[in-house]
Order: structure tokens, then sequence, then C-alpha cells
């Protein structure tokens, strides 16, 4: 008995066999079959405004496959980081952004293209304007660790080698209302964006890490482990949302 996974994929049709080798390449983890664990985010993702959706629904046998979770290696943030800026479109309008790009692609860097399944955060737009936000040093390291908290999104689950594309199974297929779905979609968003805005206005504490003190290399020792330890170091028990 293998180690089975179930994923789902939400899209805008049943889609039995994932094809190796297609897709759009400036997603968070570049040219790759994106799925979650989560039934409900996939229905979420399926639909559009005004258009209906699938969840299609898929089981993978994972024994031996090379796992990459950007969650548990050191520094897992700022690798998340140096892998969504490879990858996304990141508008260098200001120098600290650009100096910050290149730190973290030279020092952070993930040879994540030779693993066959990533699992990582996924960069929807709020999440997206998040990161640019501690680039240009508006927020500190513990206000963009909460922030991947605030929509409850949890992991994706990323196919990138033929051998994973080889090994995952259809398994059924599930129509998707966007009159249900599209509305809960926005509601997740817009209570991220809220709660985003509240934690910006929270009073900085006076150990806060910024990208300007990774850039500088300023940093104590106790710094450096809160880097390393990465997203869950300073959120409460109770608060994170991981799948």
């Amino acid at each position: 008995m293998g180690n089975i996974l179930t994923l789902y994929h939400g899209t805008d049709h049943i889609l039995e066999k994932p094809c190796f080798g297609k897709g759009k390449t400036y997603n968070d983890y570049g040219l790759g079959f994106y799925c979650t664990k989560s039934l409900d985010l996939a229905k979420e993702w399926s639909v559009d405004e005004n258009r209906d959706g699938f969840v299609n629904k898929y089981e993978i046998d994972i024994t031996g496959l090379q796992i990459l979770n950007l969650n548990k290696n050191d520094y897992p943030m700022l690798k998340w980081l140096s892998v969504l800026i490879e990858n996304r479109t990141f508008d260098s309008y200001t120098q600290l952004r650009t100096e910050a790009k290149d730190y973290l692609q030279k020092h952070f860097s993930v040879d994540y293209k030779s693993y066959d399944l990533i699992v990582g955060y996924r960069a929807d737009d709020s999440y997206f304007q998040f990161a640019k936000d501690f680039l240009d040093g508006e927020i500190p390291y513990s206000t963009l660790s909460k922030a991947m908290m605030l929509g409850r999104l949890g992991n994706q689950y990323v196919l990138k080698s033929r051998r994973a594309f080889d090994l995952i199974k259809f398994v059924s297929a599930e129509p998707v209302k966007s009159a249900e779905w599209f509305p809960k979609k926005q509601q997740r968003e817009q209570e991220a964006r809220m709660k985003y805005r509240e934690s910006k206005s929270v009073r900085l504490l006076d150990d806060d890490i910024f990208m300007l003190d990774i850039l500088r290399g300023k940093l104590s020792d106790d710094d450096k482990k809160i880097l390393r330890q990465g997203v869950f170091a300073r959120i409460p028990e109770g608060t994170r949302s991981d799948d």
C-alpha cells in the first residue's frame, strides 16, 4: 500500500489527464500542475464571476517522489520569496525592491525545478501585494508571515516532473456553481485584505526585522533564528492555516 495523496484542481472544464509541459510559465512555481488538498478552495478557484466550473479529484502515490516543502526548510519564507521572484513579475519601482530581489535570489535561491512535487503557499493577488510590501520595506518579516495566513489558503501542491504526471490518477469531477462559490471566493479575499490593513496599523516592535536589515546583514543571532524558523516563528498557536 503506497502513500496516497488526494488532491483537487479547480478549473472551467473536466480534466481527466493533466498534460506535462503545458500551462502558464509565470505561475508561482513556474510550469506545473497546481492543486490543493482543500475541496472548498478548489471550488472557489474553479469559478469566476458568472462562470461555473469543475473540481477535478485526483490521487497520487507519492512514495519515492522527491518533494520540496518550502515551509519546512531553513529560511522558508525567504526561499519562497526567491522562487516567487523568479516566476512572477515584480516590477522594480524602487531601488530597495531591485536590491532585495537580487539579494534573495543570490542568497536564498532553491533548485526547485529538480523536484517531482512542490508544496508551498499560493500567492493570490492580495498575497502577491503582501510580498511586494515586504520587499519595499513597508512591512516587517513578522507581518508578512502573519499575512500569509489571513485568507486561510493553506498550501498548494504543484506537480513538476514527468514522473509525477505519470503517477497522478483521475478519480472524479464535480460541477461547481458560480452563484454559490464566487461570493465565497470574494469574501475570503476581502477578509484577507481587511485583516492585512489592520495588521499594518499595529505598533512595530523594537526587534522587528525589515528587508533593509537583511540586506545590510546587521542581524542578531536571535534575528537569524527567527528567519530560519520561518513563517510560524511569531504566529500564536491557533492562528495557523496549514493543510
